[in-house]
């Protein structure tokens, strides 16, 4: 049998807009990719969840999935009407878990959540993954 990602012709990292039924003259294959909101998709999908960095009411949230030998990385994110750069390090080599949250040099502990502050336009963020 072949592999799916043979049999569906598309690149792997791609979505398409649909697949191919059993009963068509080549079953499997994708159909419209790179059509179909693919790299918004995309973009979500690395910033929110692997790397973490997602909006809430109460304020942006940086909470990582990433790799335990992915080592580390920077983001600058504009949330409401502030610019928030981020750089996140990994000591210990966990797949997940904030050991410290430090925003304008005050350390927050082990939460994820940076407090909105009305009117702020700056936010310098460390994260200590642990």
């Amino acid at each position: 049998m072949e592999a799916f990602s043979e049999r569906h012709k598309t690149e792997p990292y791609v979505y398409s807009q649909m697949v191919a039924g059993n009963d068509a003259v080549l079953p499997g294959e994708g159909k419209n990719s790179w059509l179909t909101g693919t790299a918004a998709w995309t973009f979500l999908n690395i910033s929110q969840y692997i790397l973490g960095v997602y909006p809430t009411y109460a304020g942006l949230t940086v909470d990582p999935c990433i790799p335990a030998d992915f080592g580390s990385f920077s983001i600058t994110r504009k949330f409401r009407e502030g610019t928030y750069r981020i750089r996140v390090t990994n000591p210990a080599g966990v797949e997940k878990g904030v050991a410290h949250l430090l925003v304008d040099g005050v350390d927050l502990g082990a939460t994820t959540r940076i407090p909105y502050v009305k009117g702020k336009k700056e936010y310098d963020v460390e994260v200590v993954m642990g």
